[in-house]
């Protein structure tokens, strides 16, 4: 097995900075009506700023697979080019069609020559999958390198035409034509963004970091389904989806609309987050004392204080000063919140050689975590 660092790292956030009240003008006001649910949400995020995929006249300028194109491209120069990549692995909750894969079509932009790709699918974890494909791939000697990425546009999934269909149909059924604060609640909660590493089996760069292991568990064998879009979640806890409904019904349901079980996620997204980071060090025979950084992604503050007094209530507090966090200035992109994440702490200037790095990636779909341990080399 040989080494694995990633020798190089870059993000591509779209257009301007959004504020909280430019948000209802991006994503368009649902029944023209300000949203109560806005107010609520955002005051528990905590998050100021965010970016999205849309310009100031409202048109969208990028796709998920150009915004991960943008990333793949700031990866390179002269001395590595997109011709030099083996192999392109690319997750994303958020692909802009059902086939071809999100890999594909990010290859199909970039117009580089032959290559292997990858496309795992699922929510914010698929980033980190990406990652662990390519992390095997260079450890194994199958490649001599691989680019991974993580990326999401919710935007365009978040838009008030998306759910408009569904307000009219309950104006005809004469019902309050509100949405139910599941199907409002990520409105508010998710932006756009890529972000993409060089994979590589010498510490190349400035700050190479070195990937020491890494490590996934999902818990759906017990949990049922949390987050989800294209389906309707039924109240036996089932998920129906929406190839078992008539096309006529998918925009009264909002069925492409990204939604969230609040209920569920309050419940159990932490201690399943500490339980699986404990059997994560446990495996790998590491304490809190054997990392300087810790960067958990959180969609929200509202879990910052949660998840530190969960990990202290099992066994394992990790002191603040450890904390990594950005979420207030990018907000919440899913698979691609670590590697913007990682990004911003190199380009803080406080790492130094030999410090080690813990990322914890939750995933509420269903709940599964992955983890990845680095050394600044």
């Amino acid at each position: 097995m040989k080494e694995v660092y990633i020798t190089r790292i870059a993000k591509f956030l779209p257009n301007n900075p959004v504020g909280n009240d430019e948000m209802e003008e991006k994503l368009g006001a649902i029944d023209g009506k300000t949203s109560k649910a806005r107010r609520i949400v955002l005051r528990n995020n905590r998050i100021k700023t965010r970016y999205y995929a849309i310009d100031q006249n409202g048109d969208v300028t990028h796709n998920n697979a150009q915004l991960t194109k943008e990333a793949v491209e700031l990866l390179c120069d002269e001395n590595f080019t997109t011709k030099d990549i083996e192999l392109l692995s690319c997750g994303t909750s958020s692909p802009d069609q059902l086939l071809p894969s999100h890999a594909a079509m990010v290859h199909g932009f970039l117009k580089n020559g032959n290559m292997e790709i990858n496309s795992p699918s699922g929510a914010c974890c698929s980033g980190m999958n990406a990652l662990k494909f390519g992390y095997l791939s260079v450890a194994t000697g199958q490649k001599n390198n691989a680019v991974c990425t993580g990326s999401e546009r919710t935007s365009s999934w978040m838009r008030s035409d998306v759910f408009e269909n569904e307000v009219d149909h309950l104006k005809q059924l004469e019902e309050n034509p509100i949405l139910a604060f599941e199907k409002e609640f990520l409105r508010w909660m998710l932006s756009d963004g890529s972000g993409a590493v060089l994979l590589e089996s010498e510490p190349k760069g400035n700050t190479p970091l070195k990937i020491e292991w890494m490590e996934g568990y999902s818990y759906a064998f017990e949990m049922e389904t949390c987050m989800y879009a294209g389906g309707d979640k039924l109240e036996n806890g089932h998920l129906k989806p929406w190839s078992e409904y008539p096309s006529d019904q998918w925009g009264k349901k909002s069925l492409f609309a990204m939604k969230q079980d609040v209920k569920l996620l309050s419940g159990n997204i932490l201690v399943k987050g500490v339980h699986s980071l404990k059997d994560a060090m446990k495996k790998h025979d590491i304490t809190t004392d054997d990392f300087d950084y810790y960067l958990p992604h959180i969609s929200s503050h509202y879990f910052k204080e949660r998840l530190y007094e969960e990990l202290k209530e099992q066994g394992v507090e990790i002191p603040w000063e450890k904390w990594f966090l950005n979420l207030e200035n990018v907000g919440n992109i899913g698979a691609a919140s670590i590697y913007v994440m990682i990004d911003d702490l190199i380009a803080s200037g406080k790492l130094q050689k030999g410090q080690k790095i813990l990322c914890h990636v939750p995933e509420s779909a269903r709940f599964s975590y992955t983890y990845a341990y680095l050394t600044v080399c």
